[in-house]
């Protein structure tokens, strides 16, 4: 049988992105081929260097397991079951996404440190004069894990949202209980989301620079940051940049080999049929225990804390600055930079799904280096880039949208593609057969079905990049700021109260436009 070729407009989309993920590839080549033969391979060698990639690869690993613990039960009790307050924990449990990590990580030790930490001062009359550290590898998957796991939240949620209902009935019909129709029906169904979501934890554990950092954690993060600024070359910054790539093509392949080719249809008109609650009955406050705790940890520390330094300074005669233009921009990029991702990953995710070849499984591939390499050297790779061969892109918004893509597309796909997973593609060989064009075909069929991926993505990305700081501060145009560089700098001055406020704003921008997210989602449910 003669392979389909893909539509034009697609495999264009395609191969621009492919070139756009290239570029930050080619500066680190560039850099690295600087070194010569005998100071790359002792660089690569150190005992140093290989300690710190088991360290990150075994960070990775953690975060994902832990994050898969978190966000699978979270994800099916706030989508299928009657736990109270359902609407209120679907929205508390996607907030730690707003939180930069620096500022959880902050938060964390300020309450869980050896000594000096609120849990250890109201230990003291027991007789405790030191906590167990909670530095070095435990204190860093710890943190990271609790403000990660969403990505995968969102994913496996999108995927609830798509299983047909008729499948449960079928399996209990058959004599199968709730918990087997859980193991054999429902959660075979969530593979394809779990799978996209845990590699985004993954990568992103990778990328990250304030946790390991603040929690003393040699990750590849930190040694990049310190090659970077203790020395004027930054061939051997480059050099462990190209290692850390070579650690998320590794994860790459192992998700590639991990992820079933078979087919997970279940998404089409039976679908929209209203989804069915189960009854959690004697096992209700036990869930909404789990849920409290994730939130006290992730979310209502972090702001605990943040609103104690604010109250602080507001006993000093603190006065808010004028938030506006700062909150003002921040929304604007990040909404403008969800709907650019959008707007890539659909081709990507249509081409990998629908037109499986080795061409379209390499650029789904290279879609996802990006987001595991460190912002700032996505960031130094378009100064290059833009300060040599393209000026007048230089600090342009033209240009931190193109880092933004390149950084934030994989959030996107990733929840795109397990909902095009879901949908059976002989409704969209149907509607060829009457007529559409390609085109028409996705307009029509593919977007409806796949809607619930596209908003999980489009959220992902907007709550990611609120939060950028690397690439902001670096491409941003001059005398632009968001809220994430006044969060940075008034850190970086010991001024808390001003950090306390932009957080606390970032916070409930973050939760307006989940609440919008949810809207649509409740909308679409009702439809």
């Amino acid at each position: 049988m003669k392979a389909v070729r893909p539509p034009l407009f697609l495999t264009l989309a395609g191969v621009v992105v492919a070139i756009a993920i290239a570029l930050p590839l080619v500066y680190l080549v560039i850099r690295t081929a600087g070194m010569g033969y005998e100071d790359l391979w002792a660089l690569i060698s150190s005992s140093r260097n290989l300690s710190i990639l088991v360290n990150s690869a075994v960070m990775a690993v953690l975060v994902t397991v832990f994050s898969t613990l978190i966000a699978v039960p979270l994800a099916f009790l706030t989508v299928r079951t009657d736990l109270p307050a359902r609407r209120f924990w679907l929205i508390v449990t996607t907030l730690p996404l707003a939180v930069p990590s620096y500022v959880g990580s902050f938060t964390l030790i300020a309450t869980l440190a050896p000594r000096g930490s609120f849990l250890q001062i109201l230990l003291a009359p027991l007789g405790v004069e030191e906590l167990p550290s909670i530095y070095g590898l435990p204190g860093a998957v710890l943190a990271i894990t609790l403000f990660t796991y969403p990505y995968m939240l969102l994913s496996v949620r999108s995927g609830l949202q798509g299983i047909d209902p008729s499948l449960e009935e079928a399996a209990r019909s058959l004599g199968c209980s709730k918990r087997e129709t859980f193991f054999k029906v429902i959660l075979p169904q969530l593979r394809p989301s779990a799978i996209a979501g845990g590699l985004l934890v993954a990568l992103y554990s990778l990328r990250d620079f304030g946790t390991p950092s603040l929690m003393q954690f040699d990750a590849f993060t930190r040694a990049i940051f310190i090659q970077y600024t203790a020395s004027f070359n930054r061939n051997s910054a480059a050099a462990l940049a190209l290692m850390l790539v070579s650690l998320v093509l590794v994860i790459l392949w192992l998700e590639y080999r991990v992820r079933s080719r078979a087919a997970y249809y279940s998404r089409g008109s039976a679908s929209q049929r209203p989804i069915p609650v189960i009854k959690l009955g004697k096992w209700k406050w036990l869930a909404f225990s789990f849920c409290l705790l994730i939130a006290i940890f992730s979310v209502f520390l972090p702001v605990g804390i943040t609103i104690f330094w604010l109250m602080r300074g507001l006993s000093t005669g603190y006065s808010f600055p004028n938030l506006l233009p700062i909150i003002f921009n921040s929304v604007g990029v990040a909404a403008l930079a969800a709907i650019v991702a959008t707007v890539f990953a659909l081709p990507i995710a249509i081409l990998a799904v629908r037109f499986p070849h080795k061409i379209t499984a390499i650029i789904e591939r290279c879609s996802y280096i990006g987001f595991g390499v460190p912002g700032i050297v996505i960031a130094l790779s378009l100064v290059f880039f833009g300060a040599n061969y393209l000026p007048f892109l230089y600090q342009t918004l033209p240009m931190l949208m193109f880092a933004y893509l390149v950084l934030f597309l994989p959030q996107s796909l990733g929840s795109v593609r397990s909902s095009l997973l879901q949908v059976n593609p002989q409704l969209e060989e149907s509607a060829r057969s009457l007529g559409r064009s390609p085109w028409q075909t996705v307009k029509e069929v593919t977007l409806p079905l796949v809607r619930p991926g596209i908003l999980s993505g489009a959220v992902l990305v907007f709550l990611t990049t609120i939060k950028e700081l690397p690439a902001t501060m670096l491409l941003s145009p001059i005398g632009f700021s968001t809220l994430a560089v006044e969060i940075w700098q008034a850190t970086e001055n010991v001024d808390f109260a001003d950090a306390a406020a932009a957080s606390l704003t970032m916070l409930l921008v973050s939760m307006g436009s989940t609440l919008l997210i949810l809207s649509q989602e409740q909308v679409q449910n009702k439809t």
